[in-house]
């Protein structure tokens, strides 16, 4: 019992306490009342953090605006749910400025810098019932006011599609701004479309009656903004136009179409190859009003007929396609075509000869192969290896494009054949490696009967040396070229001899004695750089009398003049030797024309460095090798030195192998012409390898005989050398062919932009130069034939079309801006290097931090002597482009009216000596000594569309 009672009072207790601390605040007794205390606490913790603090708990970047962050707080009354909005800039010092590209479109509308904005969540956003949104405001203004803080607040209301906003401001215990915004989107009244209206309805909103209009004048504060659009290269009205143009043409010119339509790079080095889509569709234009005053309607009107070149201030805004910073790939250019070429070069390895893909249809292999059978039909195969062979230069400019950073990758010269052969791979068909294949078959087809013919190689030198620095393939080119007109030089030499045969045994002796009288007077002449080589003959006519007769009358062949020579006659002279004197006699050394060593190309000088590598390094198989070649320099010696031994050949082509006291050397170290007494015979002695026994090179003396070199047969056979490199053409291995197209392929694309031209832009010159150094670092293992299927070097080749098609985009931009400002390069400097710094995360070369800019949206503003250049951008239009639309606005330039329009309103009061004067307990007033902006209106509106946004100042 007692535990019973004990525990009854125990809860009795508890009950008394309870009843005792419960305390009712009757203050939030209402839902509503408790929303203005959610609403009150939500603004003072704000309040309290400041911006620093919101940054670091997650505010809300607006991508709008460079300086607009906000933060958002959900707030529940009864059973709906709202969401207030805090918007606020880092820093708050300073007034706003009324056309600063970067401001809210609340602060713009009324001029307002933090705000916030409480709006239902529904779907449409707004407020739909006006007693709903007046509560809400009311809500908001009460607990504002209990924070003392003098943020506006704004509701949106009515319909999404109209902007229309209210909204209310506490500015202390004096003053309150009330504010409005709302929209026409269609019918706008003629009256507003005009400056003239437009002033009356500001007017009208302080004025008492419609009658003081003309007869007071209100001082009215105006600044003005128009923006202008210049017409974009596809527009829609240019259809109509075009296509009637298009359609009286075909009448009178057959076959004639849209290629007649001059398009905007046609003058760019890729327009051979593709057309680019112009990244610069138009710019617009916002010109700036500075403050005025005005009294009147009819300073308005007059206002309006101004010319937009009277405006303070000049701003350009580019408009660039949106397909210029996309990463979607589906651009057309050299790096979207090269991209399809690594594809094809990761398929070569399918098989062993380039004929197997083009038969893939009859013998079906992977499915890759499959997939890549379509080629273009027979007429466009024609065309291209017309334009390959008939059509080009028999004399091209090899250094035409190149960078000084060219050759470090192992291509070919941009305008030699099989760079454009390349070119041309990327846009026949899809550049599979069927399609490839097709075209280097016909291509080789087209060689070989370029060479059964002996017709000059298109594009392709047929004189100098073989560039080792080039690909293998234009190597091949190049030598074959040359046997081409070796092969011509011989065939003509034929005829002649053929034709000549009869004549010349009928006339030998006289001929012999013509000869020895003309050539005794150009062995007088002759110098050491006398006349080259005379052309080689056939080897079929080496030494026959026909050869001798018929060559005896050469300049070459002289009688040597010196004293006690005997009567041998000297052939192929150049000329003496400085004053070199043979051994056995004191005759002039004479010096040789000698034939050029044998080209060669890479292979087959790695060829030679192979046997070198196998059977040593000694000096008898170097000789060995070089056989032909010294053999030929001996029996040309010999014939220009008839008393010559072996020693004077090593003293005149070997001087380290000749031992002596150093007068000699001392001799031709300085002028060879320069007349010297030595004594004679020289004294000396052969070195220890050219004296040892067994020596190769005088063996190959003894065996030398003494011929000129235009009796001998040629070191360079080009019948066997043109075979052998045809029989490499048509047995290439498609890796390996393909290996050597990506490379000269991006070379060839690359020096075929490096022509293009866009001023003194100094980041698209460093791009450039950065392109050609991961090219060559790329491209090496393709270079080195280190490549095998499934290579990783694949995925870097992809990487490597990637850069490509970046620094083709910024190239393709540059071209494009310097082609429309070239009277004025500081604006396209400025445009291109803004958006250089836009584009650089993007392309993966911007830091980690970087903070990636979604859009480019820069304004730059334009000096006075730039405006002409803008302004002939907007050139008049056609009746065909304005045809729908009558001008309804005024401040045309060249012709074209503001696509919008915005003008601010104010009218200013004075503090001081009315009802805005704030007045005291004992009947003084407070001087304030500033002006109050009473009435604010924003008017933003086209000739279809009008918004207006009224903020009014109260005293309460």
């Amino acid at each position: 019992m007692a535990s019973s009672s004990k525990a009854n009072l125990t809860d009795a207790d508890e009950e008394e306490e309870e009843e005792v601390e419960h305390f009712d605040d009757f203050t939030l007794a209402s839902s509503w009342e408790r929303f203005i205390s959610e609403i009150e606490a939500t603004c003072r913790q704000w309040f309290a953090d400041g911006p620093k603090n919101l940054l670091e708990k997650g505010a809300v970047h607006l991508g709008s605006s460079n300086k607009i962050y906000r933060v958002k707080s959900e707030l529940k009354d009864a059973a709906k749910i709202y969401s207030m909005e805090y918007y606020f800039e880092i820093n708050n010092n300073g007034n706003i400025s009324d056309w600063n590209c970067t401001l809210h479109d609340l602060q713009l509308c009324f001029g307002v810098k933090e705000f916030l904005v409480i709006s239902p969540q529904s779907a449409s956003g707004v407020v739909l019932d006006a007693p709903e949104a007046s509560k809400l405001l009311s809500a908001v203004a009460i607990a504002l006011s209990n924070c003392s803080s003098f943020w506006p607040a704004f509701v949106p209301v009515h319909s999404p599609s109209r902007k229309a906003f209210i909204g209310i401001q506490n500015m202390g215990t004096v003053f309150t701004r009330r504010f409005e915004a709302d929209r026409i989107g269609s019918q706008v009244p003629i009256k507003f479309m005009h400056l003239e209206g437009l002033y009356e309805l500001f007017v009208s909103k302080f004025a008492y009656s419609t009658l003081d209009h003309p007869v007071h004048l209100f001082k009215v504060h105006l600044i003005m903004k128009l923006t202008y659009r210049t017409l974009p290269n596809d527009d829609e009205d240019d259809g109509i136009q075009d296509a009637d143009a298009e359609n009286a043409a075909s009448e009178t010119m057959p076959g004639s179409g849209n290629r007649s339509r001059k398009h905007w790079d046609d003058d760019c080095p890729w327009s051979e190859w593709y057309s680019a889509e112009d990244p610069v569709k138009g710019f617009d234009l916002v010109t700036t009003w500075s403050e005025k005053v005005v009294e009147s309607s009819l300073e308005m009107a007059e206002m309006e007929n101004s010319s937009p070149h009277e405006a303070e201030k000049w701003i350009l805004t580019p408009n660039l396609s949106p397909n210029l910073d996309s990463s979607k790939g589906d651009r057309i250019g050299f790096a979207s075509q090269l991209q399809l070429l690594v594809s094809a070069l990761d398929m070569s390895f399918e098989a062993q000869f380039m004929e197997d893909f083009v038969s893939a249809v009859e013998n079906p292999g992977s499915d890759n192969l499959k997939s890549s059978m379509v080629i273009p039909p027979p007429t466009v195969l024609d065309r291209v290896l017309k334009d390959l062979l008939i059509e080009g230069s028999q004399f091209p400019d090899l250094a035409k494009g190149e960078h000084k950073s060219s050759r470090a990758i192992k291509g070919a010269p941009v305008e030699s054949l099989f760079a454009q052969f390349c070119l041309h791979s990327l846009w026949f068909g899809n550049c599979s490696i069927r399609a490839i294949a097709v075209l280097w078959i016909e291509f080789v087809r087209e060689i070989r009967w370029y060479w059964e013919e002996s017709q000059p190689l298109p594009k392709m030198p047929a004189n100098g040396s073989i560039d080792l620095a080039t690909c293998l393939i234009n190597q091949k080119l190049q030598m074959l070229a040359i046997c081409i007109e070796k092969k011509r030089e011989l065939n003509e030499e034929f005829q002649d001899c053929l034709g000549s045969n009869d004549d010349v045994f009928s006339h030998m002796e006289e001929d012999i004695q013509v000869g020895e009288e003309s050539t005794s007077f150009h062995a007088k002449s002759q110098g050491f750089d006398g006349k080259r080589d005379s052309p080689l003959i056939l080897e079929g006519f080496n030494g026959t009398k026909t050869a001798i007769s018929k060559f005896s009358t050469n300049s070459q062949d002289v009688y040597s003049a010196d004293k006690g020579t005997s009567d041998s006659k000297r052939r192929g002279s150049a000329g003496p030797v400085g004053s070199m004197k043979l051994l056995n006699s004191c005759q002039s050394l004479h010096a040789p024309f000698t034939q050029n060593a044998p080209l060669m190309t890479e292979d087959m000088h790695e060829e030679r460095l192979r046997a070198v590598e196998a059977f040593g390094d000694s000096f008898n198989f170097s000789a060995q090798l070089e056989r032909e070649t010294l053999s030929s320099d001996m029996s040309a010696f010999k014939a220009a030195n008839p008393d010559a031994v072996f020693e004077d050949f090593i003293r005149w082509h070997s001087p380290g192998d000749w031992e002596n006291d150093g007068s000699e050397a001392d001799g031709l170290s300085k002028n060879l012409t320069e007349a010297m007494k030595d004594d004679w015979p020289p004294r000396g002695q052969l070195s220890g390898r050219m004296s040892g026994h067994g020596n190769l090179w005088r063996k190959i003396w003894n065996d030398a005989p003494s011929l000129p070199t235009y009796e001998q047969k040629p070191l360079l056979d080009p019948n066997r050398e043109g075979e052998k490199i045809l029989h490499y053409l048509e047995t290439v291995r498609p890796h390996q062919l393909l290996e050597q197209m990506v490379c000269t392929a991006f070379r060839a694309s690359a020096d075929t932009l490096n022509l293009t031209k866009f001023g003194s832009l100094k980041q698209m010159t460093t791009k450039m130069d950065q392109l050609y150094i991961t090219m060559a670092s790329t491209l090496r293992p393709l270079q080195a034939n280190l490549l095998s299927g499934n290579s990783e070097t694949i995925q870097d080749l992809r990487r490597l079309c990637m850069v490509f098609e970046h620094v083709e985009k910024l190239l393709t931009l540059a071209a494009s801006l310097c082609r429309k400002f070239i009277p004025a390069p500081r604006v396209y400097e400025a445009i291109f290097s803004d958006y250089y710094g836009f584009y650089l995360p993007t392309m993966g070369m911007g830091s980690a931090d970087v903070d990636v800019q979604k859009e480019f949206d820069m304004k730059l503003q334009l000096k006075v002597n730039e405006r002409q250049v803008v302004s002939n951008m907007f050139t008049p239009p056609t009746a065909n482009q304005s045809w729908r639309k009558v001008l309804s606005m005024g401040n045309l330039l060249n012709g074209h009216e503001p696509i919008r329009r915005e003008v601010i309103f104010s009218k200013r009061d004075s503090s001081n000596d009315h009802h805005y004067a704030v007045s005291t307990r004992r009947g003084t007033r407070m001087n304030y000594q500033q002006e109050i902006e009473t009435y604010r209106m924003y008017i933003c509106g086209t000739s279809n569309d009008l918004r207006v946004a009224l903020s009014i100042t109260s005293y309460d």
